[in-house]
């Protein structure tokens, strides 16, 4: 339905909701940016889309062309350029109530068989590395660690972060209720933030693997005894294991997509 005209294009309520639509997104996208050279390169990239468009209305055929080529290419720089924005945001899908049924398993046994090792642990003065999957399949982690395929459980994990173990240098990947995998390699964090260098090893490797992966990781300090846990690419350190027994409980259930998304731009906001 035509609401009116601006010279020859005509403006319906569509378009309207469209323009409204496009632009609440591309104002939430800068929000995210701002105060970064990915902000710079974003307004390039708007410019040029904006100048196409006005070319295409006027038909401005030679500058409609370069600017057409130009775009071609747009979407692909988009996604090189802000590759973990986008990463962080695909997690979030995963983890909605839709996709997370299909997923679904009872994880408060998990919780207490680890939280239960986490503490014997402490006690002992010995560290810990434990990345539990939120659904995701693990293969490239669990392929650089010696295969366990066994069930969760306190004795086990304490048994393979004992000192003495042949396998306490590592992660240990849990899927479900199993424990797949020991002595795992993983990656240490690459994105450069304030603190990072002063971090261990344990603590970077599981920035790392919360960068990558739909997963939350758990870091026991060996020389301190701290309690922390890394999801999605931020560090969170822990009062003791009651919380930590929280923190897994609300992660390992479903989460809802609007509040993760919020969380997401508000935090980069603050950066």
């Amino acid at each position: 339905m035509e609401l009116f005209k601006i010279g020859f294009i005509s403006v319906s309520l569509i378009d309207i909701i469209d323009i409204i639509i496009v632009t609440y997104i591309f104002y939430k996208l800068y929000l995210v940016m701002r105060g970064t050279i990915a902000s710079q390169i974003f307004l390039g990239l708007t410019l040029i889309i904006i100048a196409s468009l006005i070319a295409q209305t006027f038909n401005m055929k030679s500058l409609g062309w370069i600017f057409s080529r130009l775009t071609d290419i747009w979407v692909i720089a988009f996604i090189i350029l802000f590759q973990p924005e986008i990463r962080r945001l695909l997690l979030v899908i995963g983890r909605t109530r839709i996709a997370r049924y299909f997923l679904k398993f009872n994880a408060s046994e998990t919780i207490n068989e680890i939280t239960d090792a986490i503490k014997e642990l402490k006690e002992r003065e010995q560290g810990a590395l434990i990345v539990v999957s939120k659904g995701d399949r693990l293969t490239s982690f669990v392929e650089t660690g010696e295969p366990l395929q066994a069930k969760v459980s306190k004795e086990l994990l304490i048994s393979i972060f004992n000192n003495r173990s042949p396998l306490h240098d590592g992660a240990v990947i849990i899927n479900n209720n199993t424990i797949e995998a020991a002595r795992c390699i993983l990656p240490l964090s690459s994105i450069e933030r304030s603190g990072i260098r002063k971090l261990g090893t344990r603590h970077r490797a599981g920035l790392g693997a919360s960068e990558d992966v739909n997963a939350i990781v758990i870091i026991l300090s060996e020389e301190t005894g701290d309690i922390s846990i890394a999801d999605d690419g931020r560090l969170k350190f822990l009062s003791g294991l009651e919380e930590l027994k929280r923190e897994l409980q609300k992660e390992l259930e479903t989460s809802d997509v609007k509040e993760e998304v919020k969380e997401i731009f508000e935090e980069m906001e603050e950066e």
